[in-house]
């Protein structure tokens, strides 16, 4: 039963992209919904039997030679968690893409084509399969599945700035994905298959090898110095593609298949601990700087997020200290920022679509003329800076909590962690600094002249909103 509901989950978007290929233009947004609809019952309902069978974790071995198992299904507590969060967020992108891709839009004012709804249910297909796969050779085909759709659909306004765009983001995960190669022929050269458990069985220097090329895709994927560059500039994709590949989905991917070897490899060197700690702190403090100075919104939230998948990489590499605290943190991270970054993404659609701008400092009095984007606004800011009783509070606390305490041991963390808490704080005063400018007061100009919001969109931003909220709850719960 498992195995069937989890192809299902898989594959059904596939299929639902090659009907909307071949359909005429008017079938689109349905179809996409409906597919990506069922792919997040699909995967709601694994979750559901997983949980009645007594969490037990379960490999489902899909194609195997002899003993080298080529591609299989992967049913614990992380992969159901965070693969429910893309594809949901997946439902909820293609829902919102509804209302956002027409005519009514005063920045992009055009329908979604058909290579749109497309190449967003493959994404959503490739995500599922992704957090689902036992094997790093299942990993490498979606991983690069992954980057092919971002590369459409970032390019997808087909402008000269948006097909560049597009090449980078390609060129540089593309780059990135030659470390998960690297990583599959040693696993499978040292252990003759490509099962992610069979990390476990691995010498202190393959190990090295192993994890350290996932760390190096992570890195890429996840935008983190030095291959952050394609991130800022995929903010030409349309925003809904924003939302859920450069915040809920494909940006996790790095952090997710981090999270997979650390859970999958056992003892892990502490040496790539090291290493993933400096580097996530270093990344942290340039994203933090260069946000700073943004004034159109999806470019300050480009570099917001950079900062955000800091943490999570930040939380796991510490978790190879010995802290289960730390992964939790940073599986809940994922999790959690899924949601409110997503929130923070959409809202910025929301007010580009009626107001044509995303310039910030046009916004000033949304609360009067667009109360729920005002409100949006304030608890997508107040949970990816941490404040209770937002999300983001329920994953950055026990990440410091982790971390102060390994630090009794590992005293070089201190200072990092430190400077760290000081970037959380500094955040949330930037962003409170700019709730200040746009949320309350007399409507500007360009708010008073805002057009409606589709009731799509708005639906969407209300779940986001409640999700924002929740999500730690769940997440505490199902980890526990």
């Amino acid at each position: 039963m498992m195995m069937h509901i989890a192809l299902a989950t898989m594959l059904l978007p596939f299929i639902g992209a090659l009907l909307i290929a071949i359909l005429p233009k008017r079938y689109g947004p349905v179809l996409c919904s409906l597919f990506a609809l069922v792919a997040t019952l699909g995967m709601a309902s694994l979750a559901y039997l997983f949980w009645q069978n007594g969490q037990h974790e379960t490999t489902l071995i899909l194609y195997q030679v002899g003993h080298a198992q080529l591609f299989g299904f992967r049913l614990d507590k992380v992969s159901l968690l965070i693969g429910f969060a893309v594809v949901s967020l997946g439902f909820l992108v293609s829902l919102y893409s509804c209302g956002y891709m027409s005519m009514g839009n005063r920045e992009h004012p055009q329908t979604g084509d058909n290579r749109y709804w497309a190449f967003l249910l493959v994404f959503i297909g490739a995500m599922a399969g992704l957090t689902l796969s036992s094997t790093i050779l299942g990993q490498l085909l979606f991983f690069e599945i992954t980057g092919g759709c971002s590369w459409a659909l970032i390019g997808y306004y087909q402008s000269e700035k948006s097909l560049k765009a597009a090449l980078k983001a390609l060129l540089v995960t593309h780059i990135a994905s030659l470390g998960l190669y690297i990583a599959a022929a040693w696993l499978f050269a040292k252990t003759g298959t490509f099962d992610l458990a069979a990390m476990a069985q691995l010498d202190e220097p393959s190990k090295l090898v192993v994890i350290g090329g996932i760390l190096f895709a992570a890195w890429g994927k996840s935008a983190q110095l030095p291959m952050h560059v394609w991130l800022p500039d995929a903010m030409e994709a349309p925003t809904p593609v924003s939302a859920y590949l450069h915040a809920a989905s494909m940006v996790k991917v790095g952090v997710y298949i981090f999270a997979r070897a650390i859970l999958s490899a056992g003892n892990v060197p502490h040496i790539i601990g090291v290493v993933g700690v400096v580097m996530a702190v270093i990344t942290l403090i340039y994203g933090f700087f260069m946000y700073l100075p943004q004034k159109d919104m999806k470019r300050l939230l480009a570099y917001s997020t950079i900062t955000q998948l800091s943490y999570i990489f930040l939380a796991l590499s510490l978790s190879i200290f010995g802290s289960h605290e730390a992964f939790n943190a940073g599986v809940s991270y994922i999790f959690n920022h899924a949601y409110a970054k997503s929130l923070f993404f959409l809202v910025a659609g929301a007010l580009s679509y009626s107001c044509g701008t995303r310039l910030l400092p046009r916004f000033k009095g949304m609360i009067h003329k667009l109360p729920l984007l005002g409100i949006g606004f304030c608890v997508a800011a107040m949970a990816v800076a941490g404040v209770p009783p937002f999300n983001g509070f329920f994953s950055k606390f026990p990440l410091f909590a982790a971390g102060f305490a390994i630090s009794a041991k590992q005293l070089w963390l201190v200072p990092l962690l430190i400077v760290v808490l000081l970037e959380s704080v500094a955040s949330f005063a930037w962003f409170l600094h700019w709730f200040g400018k746009t949320v309350p007061g007399e409507p500007s100009e360009t708010i008073a002249n805002a057009s409606e919001v589709p009731v799509s969109m708005k639906l969407v931003l209300v779940v986001l909103i409640i999700m924002s909220l929740i999500s730690s709850v769940i997440a505490a719960l199902w980890l526990q």
